[in-house]
């Protein structure tokens, strides 16, 4: 299922010129600040969201404020609605059947793909961490083996070439691990 809204993502290697870009975007455009993250090695990251057109206006501002301390960037229009209840917390379920999970080097990457797993298959998004230690953010999943395995196809290949840490994909994940992933 959509969100019908559209999410955007800018990452800067300054903590400074994130702020001034976060402020740019707010000024430009009737988008909503989700929320920014200091990560690793100084990085910023701003994620906001709202319709389309907005979210799009935004993110130039923020593109020509953080200049060459653009890292990375993405507009993800039509965003799964899984993925925003899944952003920086665990979404709750009674039982884990197969469990798939996509590493990657950079926060951003890592919203690519959980996007590209929910709209790919019949999966239940458990958690999209963008802010893991050193910079890294991983997506985990739970559902049918071979619903699990197509959604974290469709996620691997929308992470940019050389963002992928590993994938791991448990057929049958153990019923402790329901404690730690998924709660």
């Amino acid at each position: 299922m959509q969100a019908n809204i559209a999410i955007g993502l800018l990452e800067t290697a300054s903590i400074a010129k994130g702020i001034e870009a976060s402020d740019a975007m707010c000024k430009m455009a009737s988008v909503k600040l989700v929320k920014t993250h200091i990560i690793a090695r100084g990085k910023y990251v701003i994620l906001i969201s709202g319709p389309v057109g907005e979210v799009e206006s935004s993110m130039r501002a923020g593109r020509e404020i953080a200049g060459k301390t653009l890292i990375d960037e993405v507009i993800i229009r039509n965003v799964h609605a899984q993925v925003l209840s899944a952003l920086e917390k665990r979404v709750a379920v009674e039982v884990l059947n197969a469990v798939g999970i996509i590493e990657t080097k950079e926060a951003i990457a890592t919203v690519r793909a959980a996007d590209a797993a929910a709209k790919a298959a019949f999966v239940h998004i458990l958690e999209v961490k963008t802010v893991v230690g050193g910079g890294k953010g991983y997506v985990s999943m739970t559902g049918e083996v071979g619903a699990v395995r197509s959604a974290m196809a469709a996620g691997v290949s929308s992470v940019p070439e050389g963002m992928l840490v590993s994938q791991v994909l448990i057929p049958q994940a153990d019923s402790q691990l329901l404690a730690t992933v998924g709660t």
